[in-house]
């Protein structure tokens, strides 16, 4: 009977590796460089060698194990198909079956790495006893993962979830990294909280303490604490933007909860103090009863998601 499962987070500088139980209780973390060289070619087989050793050091046999799940970073399409994963130098390739046959025909499921976190959360962290939900990962971008009915939603060709590219301002001259102008990850990530401060400092003259250093979301929420006029006015835009965008997404979705991850979550509850009256405004009023909670998991999300796409 199979007691055990890995879970697999492949970053572009590391992969992120985890042996559970088929409980949810991770036994062991541990990472492995990611070798991009060579369009990434290096990457599964390094995964596979590194399970296979694990495997080895625990005496585990291939019938103790129920598979390895991975998440990477580009769409995924149910059959296990990545087109275009940009950051690991692969093309297109079936991730499933050419992992499954470097591990000797062990069962393997991947999905984008987004929604594999969004699946984490759901089971082990910020989301657990919810079925139908979305994760914000507010990082250097936003990511986003929905599970519908306990399911991750992929779309047609595995980029189902990619909130950050929700269109907000038709005003913008910057673009996004994904072309696009005017994108919610412009204003909502650290880089785009950024960006709306040094906007805000250049286009007024009032004190702030955010003249003082290096502007950055943490130093924009910092300084919202502290009672900083002119960062309470970066948060309000910045709450704003994002409270449209979640606002789009429950009148599609009408999740039961928003859990919100990655860096600027950091911030603490605050965040939902100006998030939520954009969202409360603008949203669908038969989808507005949301629970808005913080991420749990942090970086672990990912190797817990992928493990729960074994169970």
């Amino acid at each position: 009977m199979a007691n055990y499962v890995f879970g697999v987070d492949v970053g572009g500088t590391s992969v992120k590796m985890g042996l559970f139980d088929t409980e949810g209780n991770v036994l062991e973390k541990w990472e492995i460089p990611t070798r991009t060289e060579n369009n990434g070619e290096k990457i599964l087989p390094d995964i596979a060698a590194s399970v296979k050793e694990k495997m080895e050091q625990r005496q585990l046999a291939k019938e103790d194990v129920a598979g390895v799940g991975i998440g990477v970073p580009g769409p995924v399409e149910k059959s296990g198909i990545v087109h275009r994963a940009v950051n690991l130098g692969w093309a297109e390739l079936n991730m499933k079956e050419e992992l499954a046959a470097l591990l000797d025909g062990m069962r393997v499921e991947g999905g984008n790495d987004a929604n594999v976190a969004a699946l984490g959360e759901m089971w082990k962290g910020g989301g657990q006893g919810h079925k139908n939900l979305v994760a914000v990962t507010l990082g250097t971008g936003v990511g986003g993962g929905i599970i519908i009915n306990g399911e991750i939603m992929t779309g047609s060709t595995g980029a189902g979830g990619e909130i950050g590219h929700i269109h907000v301002e038709d005003d913008e001259t910057e673009a996004c990294g994904c072309g696009n102008f005017g994108c919610l990850e412009e204003y909502a990530s650290a880089t785009g909280i950024t960006r709306l401060a040094k906007r805000a400092l250049k286009a007024s003259d009032k004190d702030s303490v955010l003249r003082e250093g290096e502007v950055s979301a943490k130093t924009v929420f910092d300084a919202v604490k502290a009672g900083d006029e002119l960062a309470i006015e970066i948060a309000k835009q910045f709450g704003d933007y994002l409270g449209k965008g979640l606002g789009v997404i429950s009148g599609i979705i009408n999740p039961e909860i928003f859990v919100i991850g990655g860096g600027v979550s950091k911030a603490g509850e605050i965040l939902f103090d100006y998030i939520k009256p954009s969202f409360e405004r603008t949203a669908f009023r038969g989808s507005q009863d949301v629970i808005f909670a913080l991420a749990t998991l942090g970086n672990d999300a990912g190797i817990y998601g992928a493990a729960k796409m074994l169970l």
